[in-house]
């Protein structure tokens, strides 16, 4: 049975590196064909269209009301001390930090991502991808690039949007309904937010966050079993596998980042 186990363990280890071995290729020939959507830029724009315009009311939504549950519980804490002043810094420095580039990719995987997987995989059970293939026409540029692409532009735009909707959040609850002046909510946050060690780096995290996230989708509904049935463990496996690379990768990157601070 000893024996049985370490097989079984070493076999599906050696699955997962082939695998990540073959994800990483196809990372690879998708950039190289990235390049021939210059001329036919309009692709890149139905996909930024479809990944992130579509995906933009849940992001406002979420960062609303996380802002929100920041102001209150900052808040509660802050008034502890006789520092309330200072909750604006709190609430800015928590959204540009973490919360706006990982709840974003969360969002981004569970809906765009999802979406990428399941569309690409339909297309492969259905045989369109294979119909271009016998057209002449590389389906790594007319249909995965785009979707790369588009994914990489647009989480950095859609994590901006939710801190600073956030932030908006924050003061609705911390000056509107709990008193805190609104000069030092804003004045704390100017002063102490730092545009290279916060807000840079935070759009460093999204930017690392949809590369994951689009490159983990699009390989998913690319390499799919093409049946119903594979197709749907295939955009499990996307939102479970983003996830837990963004949470992975948020501890790396905070690490490098504020590790010395």
């Amino acid at each position: 049975m000893m024996f049985g186990f370490f097989a079984d363990l070493g076999r599906a280890v050696l699955d997962r590196v082939n695998r990540l071995g073959r994800a990483s290729i196809f990372f690879v020939q998708v950039l190289a064909a990235s390049w021939q959507l210059i001329p036919r830029f309009q692709l890149l724009l139905q996909q930024i269209y479809a990944v992130g315009v579509l995906t933009l009311l849940i992001i406002l939504v979420a960062g609303l009301f996380v802002g929100m549950v920041l102001g209150f519980q900052g808040y509660t804490t802050l008034v502890r001390f006789g520092a309330e002043d200072s909750l604006g810094l709190l609430v800015a420095l928590s959204l540009v930090r973490e919360l706006g580039p990982v709840v974003t990719a969360l969002l981004f995987a569970g809906r765009a991502g999802s979406a990428l997987t399941a569309e690409i995989g339909l297309m492969k059970a259905t045989e369109q991808l294979a119909g271009m293939e016998m057209m002449a026409v590389n389906p790594l540029m007319r249909v995965i690039a785009p979707r790369l692409i588009a994914g990489m532009i647009a989480m950095p735009i859609l994590a901006a949007l939710f801190s600073a909707i956030g932030v908006l959040g924050g003061h609705l609850v911390g000056v509107e309904l709990l008193g805190v002046d609104s000069g030092s909510y804003w004045s704390q946050m100017r002063e102490n937010v730092d545009i290279y060690d916060d807000i840079f780096n935070g759009v460093i995290k999204s930017l690392v966050f949809g590369v994951a996230c689009a490159w983990i989708a699009v390989f998913e509904g690319y390499d799919a079993v093409p049946t119903s049935e594979g197709v749907s463990r295939a955009t499990n496996r996307t939102v479970v596998y983003s996830s837990l690379s963004v949470l992975g990768l948020d501890f790396v990157l905070t690490s490098l980042m504020f590790g010395e601070a």
